[in-house]
C-alpha cells in the first residue's frame, strides 16, 4: 500500500471484524428464535430489524444533533473518538443481555422483545463505529483507492462472519450434529454478550491508547441540510407507525382477528416502509436537482442513487442468509426441504450460513488485493490464487463442527472461478464490479427460485460471492467529489444500511403467506435495481467528469 498510513489502517481494521461476527451470527440466531420463544418468520426476522434498525437511528440521530448544534459532531470529536464512543454504547448493549434473558423459558415471547433491545443497543454502537471508520479508511490513502482499503477492512469483517455462524452455533447448540431442546437453555446466551462485552472494552482501550491511530479530524464548517433533515424524520415517523401497527397486531388485542387479514395489512405496511424509502429520497434527488439549498449532501445524485443502492444491497445481503435456515428446515413432506434437500436443524444449517458468510470473505480478500504496490502480473496471480486460500480458510473453520463434502467443495469452487472471471473482466474498475455482480446475483437468484436440491442451495450461497465487493464499491462511487460534505454523505450513507431492518422482514411477511422459495423473489428484485443503479452512477459520474 503505497502512501498511506498501514499502521493506522491495520488498526482501524479491527472493529470491522465485530460488525462481520455480529451480522452473520443473526442468520443462527434467528431460527434459533423462531423456535425457541415461538414465533413466527416475520417476528423472527425482527432481530435484523432491531439490529440494522439501529445504524439508521442512530446515524439520523447524530445528524440531527450536528444539524442543531451548528457543528459536525463527529468531525469535532474527530473520527478516533468516535469509534471509542460507539464501542462503549456497543458494551452496554452486550450486559444488557443479561438481565434481558434472565429466566427465561421456551414460550415467553415477551423476553424476545427484550432481546431486541438489547441488540438494538449494540446495532447503535455499530451505526457510529461505521459513520467513523469507513471514511476514514478512505482517508487513510490516496481516494481513488479508497474502495481497495474498504475492501481490505472487509475482508477481515468477512472473516467475523466466516466464523460468527459456527461459533454461535456451537455456543447455542453444543457440540450435537441434532439439536435437544429439551436441553437448550439462555445461560448460555448470557455467557456469550459479557465475553462480548470484555472483548468491546479491550478494543476500546486498545484504540485510545493507540499512538499510531490519529484523531483525523476535518475542520470543513458543517453544512446544514434542514430539507434532508425533513425528509428523514418523516422517512422515520413513516416507519415507526407502520412497524409500531404490526407490532401491536401480536398483542393478545388482535387474537380473535381473522388471520389472513391481519397477515395482508402487515405485510402491506410493511412495503409501505419499503416503498417510503424509495420515494422519499428519489423525491429528494428531482427537488434537489431544481434547487440544491437545503439539501446539503443530497444535492449530489451520486450519493442519492448511492443511498438507494445501500439500502438495497444491504438489505438482500442479509435476507438471502436471515431466510436460509428457515429453507433449509421447512419441512414440505417425506422429511424434504423447501428445495427438496434432507429437512436441516438450526445446527445443522449453521455451516450453509457460514459458507454464504464465507463467500463475502473470499470476494473481499480478492478485492483488496488492488490497495497494494505490486505489479500487473502479480496482481493477476493473486486474483486466482487468493480466493482459493480464504476458501481453504472457509473449509478448516467448519471442520470444526460440520465439515464440507467432497462434493459441496467442489461445487463452490466452481462457482468461485465464476467470481474470479468477473474480477479479471472488471479490471479493478467499481462501476463495472458492480455491473458484472448484480447482474450474476439475478441469475443466481433465478436458478435457487426455478432449481431444487444442492443446485438450487448452491444458488442462494453465491449471494455472498456475488454481494461481497459491493459496500466498498457503492460506498466509495457515493462519496466521490462531494468534498466539504463526505462526512455527511457518510452519515447518510450508514442510515441506509436500513435495508436491513426492511427487507429481511418483508421476505419473512412474505414466506409466512407465499412460502420460502416464492419470497426469494424479493432478493432478484433487489439485485435488478442494483444493475440499474451501477448504469446510472456510470452516467452520473461521467457527467460531472469524476470518470471517463
Amino acid at each position: 500500500m503505497k502512501n498511506q498510513n498501514n499502521p493506522a489502517l491495520f488498526t482501524l481494521i479491527t472493529v470491522f471484524f465485530f460488525w462481520g461476527f455480529f451480522g452473520a451470527s443473526n442468520g443462527v440466531f434467528i431460527p434459533f428464535c423462531k423456535t425457541y420463544f415461538q414465533i413466527d418468520q416475520f417476528q423472527a426476522q425482527l432481530v435484523e430489524f432491531a439490529f440494522y434498525g439501529a445504524y439508521f437511528i442512530g446515524a439520523l440521530t447524530l445528524f440531527i444533533w450536528s444539524s442543531y448544534s451548528k457543528k459536525d459532531i463527529l468531525n469535532n470529536w474527530g473520527y478516533k473518538k468516535g469509534i471509542i464512543y460507539g464501542l462503549i454504547i456497543s458494551i452496554i448493549g452486550a450486559v444488557m443481555m443479561y438481565p434481558s434473558v434472565n429466566g427465561a423459558q421456551q414460550g415467553d415471547t415477551e423476553v424476545f422483545y427484550y432481546v431486541l433491545i438489547a441488540l438494538f443497543v449494540i446495532g447503535l454502537g455499530f451505526s457510529l463505529q461505521q459513520t467513523a471508520a469507513n471514511p476514514f479508511a478512505v482517508s487513510l490513502g490516496d481516494p481513488t483507492t479508497g474502495s481497495n482499503r474498504l475492501n481490505l477492512a472487509g475482508g477481515v469483517n468477512s472473516f467475523g462472519t466466516a466464523i460468527g455462524p459456527i461459533l454461535i452455533a456451537f455456543v447455542l447448540f453444543g457440540s450435537a450434529s441434532e439439536v435437544n431442546w429439551d436441553i437448550i437453555e439462555l445461560s448460555s446466551v448470557q455467557g456469550l454478550y459479557i465475553a462480548v462485552a470484555v472483548a468491546f472494552l479491550l478494543v476500546a482501550v486498545f484504540f485510545y491508547v493507540s499512538k499510531n491511530l490519529p484523531d483525523a479530524k476535518n475542520d470543513e464548517p458543517f453544512e446544514s441540510a434542514h430539507k434532508a433533515k425533513t425528509m428523514l424524520i418523516f422517512m422515520t415517523i413513516i416507519m415507526t407507525l407502520c412497524f409500531g401497527w404490526i407490532f401491536y397486531s401480536y398483542t393478545p388485542t388482535f387474537e380473535n382477528s381473522p388471520v389472513e387479514e391481519l397477515e395482508i395489512i402487515r405485510l402491506l405496511l410493511t412495503v409501505i416502509c419499503l416503498l417510503s424509502v424509495f420515494i422519499l429520497v428519489f423525491r429528494a434527488y428531482f427537488s434537489a436537482t431544481k434547487k440544491s439549498d437545503g439539501w446539503g449532501a443530497l444535492k449530489y445524485p451520486q450519493l442519492a442513487w448511492g443511498m438507494l443502492a445501500i439500502f438495497t444491497y444491504v438489505g438482500v445481503e442479509v435476507t438471502i442468509q436471515s431466510n436460509l435456515g428457515e429453507l433449509l428446515k421447512a419441512d414440505i413432506g417425506k422429511g424434504l426441504n423447501a428445495i427438496g434437500l434432507p429437512v436441516l436443524d438450526e445446527a445443522q444449517s449453521a455451516k450453509y450460513i457460514a459458507l454464504y458468510w464465507g463467500g463475502l470473505m473470499i470476494g473481499r480478500w480478492t478485492g483488496s488485493i488492488g490497495a497494494f504496490d505490486i505489479s500487473k502480473s502479480l496482481k493477476k496471480i493473486l486474483l486466482f490464487l487468493t480466493p482459493f486460500i480464504a476458501f481453504g480458510v472457509v473449509i478448516a473453520v467448519n471442520s470444526f463442527s460440520n465439515p464440507l463434502t467432497i462434493s459441496e467443495i467442489g461445487i463452490f469452487s466452481m462457482l468461485i472461478i465464476i467470481q474470479i472471471i468477473g474480477f479479471y473482466y472488471a479490471k479493478d474498475n467499481a462501476l463495472k464490479m458492480m455491473g458484472i455482480f448484480s447482474f450474476l446475483g439475478v441469475i443466481a437468484m433465478l436458478v435457487g427460485i426455478f432449481g431444487s436440491g444442492q443446485i438450487a442451495l448452491f444458488a442462494f450461497l453465491t449471494g455472498g460471492l456475488f454481494c461481497s465487493i459491493m459496500w466498498p464499491c457503492i460506498f466509495s462511487l457515493s462519496i466521490t467529489g462531494l468534498g466539504k460534505y463526505t462526512s455527511q454523505g457518510s452519515s447518510f450513507l450508514v442510515m441506509m444500511i436500513l435495508g436491513g431492518a426492511i427487507i429481511p422482514p418483508l421476505q419473512g411477511k412474505l414466506a409466512d403467506i407465499f412460502g420460502i422459495i416464492t419470497s426469494y423473489w424479493i432478493a432478484v428484485i433487489c439485485f435488478v435495481f442494483l444493475v440499474i443503479y451501477a448504469y446510472m452512477t456510470k452516467k452520473i459520474l461521467a457527467d460531472q467528469n469524476l470518470i471517463r
